[in-house]
């Protein structure tokens, strides 16, 4: 070999290797565009290196000045209606419960963090199921409004324990405030925890969908009960009426207080009122009278508003000697017709021209004692305005009056 090449052996050290690779290198530089050396050396180790540096020094920041909340102390800034809730706290209410119940009273959502109160009083204090009822119970019972906040949390709590009931409750305070969607978040959350739907969830959802005026999910929630073999209870049923009277389906919802009637399950007063007041407002007297049989058959004895309703309906209808058999059978009862219930006579009376009716029938409610109020005087000033016979009213009310001593008198 000859004595000018360079030895392997001999090329033992970096540098050695580096001179060793320059024939080959330098010819390739000549091709390719090199970066600059300064930038090749040191931008990219040093700026994974800062980033790294910094998220530990983050870790270690939060790590250090996470606040530790002191339970026994909710600070001296608080205002005197904080100070008498605080004071009105259960006296059985343990202390742990006690403690967050002073920070809920006091909470200050500018200045801490629901979720971060709760998981540190979890933390802190290990709570039981019965500590989780005993908050909810009391901030229902003084209408805290951060109790749907917390129920929310507690339902996600291995220390809550929550179950079906649970749910349900939260759905229909959802319900309550026209919070559609997350009480469907709700109730699909609930199944994807492997809890089953059972009929009491499930006729708080009829009762949802029915007073949001969605009919075609109401009713396939009830028809999900049945097919589950359950047999719809009161409130179901009455969910479900309501939900066709929402949608203005009368027959359909009659149908049903008769499918209630032949399983001895009798509907609630509203319900009956709602249907009876659907009826009245179009003047369908024939269905507003059956309503009106129903109500009796099912054992509620109707009051001068439902008595008003069907009196509206038979006027509506231009009924009015029927309306007026209504109020004969009111005064037979010893109910008092109500304004309302004179105001619509009168009212029917105008529309027929009928006065001579009208004088007799103003003759026999004074003579029962019963004052002509506001809504029937309006009525009555309307209309012999228009006749212009306001300043021979009262004498003409007081030669009936006479006729009517001296007819007496006769028999």
């Amino acid at each position: 070999m000859s004595s000018n090449a360079f030895p392997l052996n001999s090329m033992t050290t970096a540098a050695a290797k580096s001179f060793h690779q320059l024939p080959y290198v330098s010819l390739l530089r000549r091709y390719i565009p090199q970066p600059h050396k300064k930038s090749f050396r040191s931008v990219t180790p040093i700026h994974l290196m800062t980033l790294t540096r910094e998220e530990e020094e983050v870790s270690e920041h939060v790590t250090k000045e996470e606040p530790k909340i002191k339970w026994a102390d909710v600070g001296y800034a608080i205002t005197e209606a904080q100070k008498q809730a605080i004071s009105e706290l259960s006296p059985k209410m343990s202390n742990r419960c006690k403690a967050l119940m002073k920070r809920i009273i006091c909470f200050s959502p500018q200045h801490e963090s629901l979720p971060l109160l709760l998981a540190s009083w979890v933390k802190a204090m290990k709570p039981r199921r019965a500590d989780w009822l005993s908050i909810l119970k009391e901030m229902k019972r003084v209408e805290n409004p951060l109790l749907t906040k917390v129920m929310e949390y507690a339902l996600l709590e291995d220390s809550f324990e929550a179950n079906v009931r649970d749910y349900t409750k939260i759905i229909h305070i959802y319900g309550k405030h026209n919070l559609l969607d997350n009480a469907e978040n709700a109730y699909h959350a609930m199944k994807s925890r492997g809890f089953t739907c059972d009929q009491v969830i499930l006729t708080v959802l009829i009762d949802l969908y029915s007073k949001a005026g969605d009919f075609i999910r109401a009713k396939e929630v009830f028809e999900e009960i049945k097919l589950l073999g359950f047999s719809p209870d009161k409130r179901a049923y009455g969910s479900m009426v309501m939900a066709y009277i929402r949608a203005n389906m009368l027959d359909c919802a009659e149908n049903l207080i008769k499918e209630m009637e032949a399983q001895e399950v009798y509907a609630g007063k509203e319900v009956y009122k709602a249907l009876l007041r659907a009826y009245s407002t179009i003047g369908d007297s024939n269905g507003a009278q059956r309503v009106f049989d129903a109500i009796q058959f099912a054992g509620i004895v109707p009051d001068t508003k439902l008595c008003a309703l069907l009196v509206n309906a038979y006027c509506v209808a231009g009924e009015s000697d029927k309306a007026r058999s209504v109020l004969e059978n009111m005064r037979s009862a010893r109910l008092k017709p109500c304004d309302r219930c004179v105001s619509l006579m009168l009212s029917a009376y105008e529309n027929e021209n009928n006065l001579e009716t009208t004088l007799a029938f103003l003759i026999e409610l004074e003579e029962d004692g019963i004052m002509i109020g506001e809504e029937a005087s309006q009525v009555l000033a309307r209309w012999f305005r228009r006749l212009g016979v306001v300043d021979k009213v009262e004498e003409v009310l007081r030669e009936f009056s006479d006729k009517k001593v001296k007819r007496n008198a006769l028999f």
